[in-house]
C-alpha cells in the first residue's frame, strides 16, 4: 500500500527528490536573498507565523482589470461597513441583555406513559422516600440521560430550571421580558451581562399579550436600551436578534423583517413582527433591535416542526409593549377600553357588494346590548372604515387601536351603512375582565360558553366536554373537562398537558364538568399533589402535578 504525503504518492516524491534539490541550488546560487541563504528566514512566511501589522497587497491576476479590482474594492468595503453597523448597533444594546432563570415551585410531575394496574400508587410516592426502581425512573436527571442515549422525542421538562432571555427598558432595573418566561410562580433570577445576579424583587404579567415586566433591586444605575417606534418599521428591514439561544449567552442573528401584524393564534391579543433573524428556545423575551441600536419587538415564538429555528421567528411590537407595560408599571393590570361589537373582514363577496377595496374596513356582524357601540347608534351590517382617526383594514388592527383608546373618552367612529357614510362620537368603557375578544366569536362572558373555567394555578384553561367542543378536542371521550389552552411554562405544561386533551379523573373522582374539576383541585391543597387521568390522541394517561404554596 502506498503512502500518501501532502496527496502525493511515494513514488512521485522521491522520483523528483533530485530534480528538487538540483533547483534548490540554483536558487541559493542565483539568489543570496532566498529563504534558503537567511539564518531564521525560513519562518516569517509559514502558516503559522504571526500576520504583519501592515504589508502590500497580494498582485492581482494577470487576467483581471482595473475595474474588476475597483468592483471587489467597493463590494469589501460595503460588506464591512454593514458589519460595522451590525456591531454598532449590537454593542448600544448587547449590555442591557439579561438572562432570567426561572426555578419552577413544581415538586414532582410526571406524564408520559401509560396507566397499568398498580401504577396508580407508585405514582403518589415521591421521589427519594423509598428507594423503588420506579422512583428512579422519575428521577429528572435519569430521563435526561435516557434521553441523550435512546432520542426519545419531544419530552416534556419536568420541573426542571428554564431560563429566557429580557431587556433591561429603565435604568432603575425594570426588565421587559415574556409572561411565558417568568410563568408557573417559581424563583426567578435575572442574570446581568457583566454576571451579576440578582432575585427578583417584583414580576407584572399580562397574559394576553404574553408580555411582563421584572424589577431588579441594584445599587445605582443599570445599562438600559432606547426603545424605537415598531410602527415605523418596514418590511425587508434589516433587524437583529439579541438573547441567550439554548442558553448560548451574548448571541446576536441577523435578518429582515419579512412581514408585519401577524396572528398565530398563541394569545388573545396579537400583532407580530415576523423576521428570518434566527430565534430559537431561550432567545423568548430579548430584544428584535434595528440597526440604529433600537428596540423595535420583543422575540416570542418560532413557527417550527422540529422545536428549533426554521426561518421564521415572531416578535412582539415594541409600540404595544410599551403600552403594556406602562399599564403595568402605574396599575399593575392592563385596563383595555372596548366597543361592544363582534366583526369580521370585509371578504371579497362583500367588497364587490358595497363597492369597497378588499379588507378596506371590518364588518359589524352584531352589536352587544346595553355597551358603548350599542348607545353610540351602530348597528350590524355597519362597515367601521376608521376610528380616532386612524384607518381600519382588519378586525385585529381595529381591536388593537380600540383597547388603547382612553377610556371614558369620546372618540369619532366613521361607518359606512346602507353606501352612505356616516360619524358617530362613541365613549370607551373598560373591557370586563371576563369579556371575549370581539373577533372571536358570539360576545359572551366565559361562564356563557359552556362553562369554560381558569385553573390559574395550574395555567390551564378548561370547559365541559360536549359535541360542540369534541369538534376542537384531538380526542374522543364520553364526558369530561376539555383543555382549551396551556401557558407555556406552567405546571400544566411542565408535565406535557396541551390543549384538545381530555381530564376525565381528577384525584380517583370522575370529572364530567370543569365544576367537578374545580371541585378535586379545591378539596385539597396543590401541595399535595393533583392526580389527573387525561385522554390523548395515544391514549389514556396519568399525569400527577404538585405545586408548593
Amino acid at each position: 500500500m502506498q503512502s500518501r504525503y501532502f496527496g502525493l504518492s511515494r513514488s512521485f516524491w522521491f522520483g523528483g527528490a533530485a530534480l528538487a534539490i538540483v533547483s534548490a541550488a540554483l536558487m541559493v546560487g542565483s539568489n543570496p536573498m532566498s529563504v534558503f541563504a537567511k539564518n531564521g528566514a525560513s519562518n516569517s512566511n509559514a502558516w503559522y507565523a504571526a500576520s504583519p501589522s501592515s504589508g502590500v497587497a497580494p498582485s492581482a491576476s494577470t487576467d483581471s482589470t482595473p475595474g474588476d479590482n475597483r468592483a471587489v474594492e467597493a463590494a469589501t468595503q460595503s460588506a464591512k461597513a454593514m458589519s460595522k453597523a451590525f456591531h454598532a448597533a449590537t454593542m448600544k444594546v448587547a449590555p442591557a441583555v439579561v438572562t432570567i432563570t426561572s426555578l419552577p415551585t413544581t415538586l414532582r410531575a410526571s406524564v408520559g406513559r401509560k396507566a397499568t394496574p398498580g401504577d396508580e400508587e407508585a405514582d403518589d410516592l415521591p421521589f427519594g422516600l423509598n428507594g423503588t426502581p420506579g422512583d428512579l425512573l422519575n428521577d429528572p436527571r435519569f430521563r435526561e440521560l435516557f434521553k441523550k442515549f435512546h432520542g426519545a422525542p419531544n419530552a416534556p421538562n419536568r420541573g426542571s430550571a428554564s431560563s429566557g432571555s429580557g431587556v433591561i427598558v429603565d435604568p432603575s432595573g425594570v426588565i421587559l421580558t415574556n409572561n411565558h418566561v417568568v410563568a408557573g410562580g417559581g424563583q426567578i433570577t435575572v442574570r446581568l451581562s457583566d454576571g451579576r445576579e440578582f432575585k427578583a424583587a417584583s414580576i407584572k404579567t399580562d397574559p394576553k399579550t404574553d408580555l411582563a415586566i421584572v424589577r431588579i433591586e441594584a445599587n445605582g444605575s443599570l445599562p438600559s436600551a432606547k426603545l424605537g417606534r415598531s410602527g415605523e418599521v418596514e418590511v425587508g428591514d434589516w433587524v437583529l436578534a439579541l438573547g441567550q439561544p439554548f442558553g448560548l449567552e451574548n448571541t446576536v442573528t441577523a435578518g429582515i423583517v419579512s412581514a408585519k401584524g401577524r396572528g398565530l393564534g398563541i394569545t388573545d391579543r396579537e400583532d407580530f413582527i415576523q423576521t428570518d433573524a434566527a430565534i430559537n428556545p431561550g432567545n423568548s423575551g430579548g430584544p428584535l433591535v434595528s440597526l440604529d441600536g433600537e428596540v423595535i419587538g420583543i422575540n416570542t415564538a418560532i413557527s417550527t416542526n422540529s422545536g428549533g429555528y426554521q426561518g421564521v421567528g415572531f416578535a412582539i411590537p415594541i409600540d404595544l409593549a410599551k403600552w403594556v407595560g406602562g399599564q403595568l408599571e402605574q396599575s399593575g393590570a392592563v385596563h383595555r377600553a372596548y366597543l361592544g361589537v363582534m366583526i369580521e373582514p370585509v371578504t371579497q363577496e362583500r367588497a364587490e357588494q358595497l363597492k369597497l377595496k378588499v379588507h378596506s374596513g371590518v364588518l359589524v356582524r352584531e352589536v352587544r346590548d346595553n355597551t358603548p357601540a350599542a348607545k353610540a347608534g351602530l348597528q350590524p351590517g355597519d362597515v367601521i372604515l376608521k376610528f380616532a382617526g386612524q384607518d381600519v383594514n382588519s378586525p385585529r388592527e381595529l381591536q388593537n387601536i380600540v383597547e388603547r383608546s382612553p377610556i371614558g373618552a369620546a372618540e369619532p367612529i366613521f361607518v359606512l351603512r346602507d353606501g352612505k357614510e356616516a360619524t358617530y362620537n362613541i365613549a370607551c368603557r373598560e373591557l370586563p375582565a371576563d369579556a371575549v375578544a370581539a373577533s372571536d366569536g358570539p360576545a359572551a362572558s366565559r361562564s356563557e360558553r359552556g362553562a369554560r373555567s381558569n385553573f390559574e394555578q395550574l395555567g390551564l384553561l378548561a370547559e365541559t366536554y360536549s359535541a360542540q367542543s369534541a369538534e376542537h378536542a384531538g380526542v374522543k371521550a364520553d364526558r369530561g373537562a376539555v383543555i382549551t389552552e396551556v401557558q407555556p411554562g406552567s405546571p400544566a405544561a411542565m408535565v406535557g398537558l396541551a390543549a384538545g386533551m381530555v381530564i376525565t379523573e381528577a384525584n380517583r373522582l370522575p370529572v364530567k364538568s370543569v365544576d367537578d374539576l374545580k371541585k378535586a383541585i379545591t378539596a385539597k391543597s396543590l401541595s399535595e399533589g393533583l392526580r389527573l387521568l387525561v385522554r390523548t390522541e395515544e391514549g389514556t394517561r396519568l399525569a400527577m402535578i404538585r405545586v408548593a404554596n
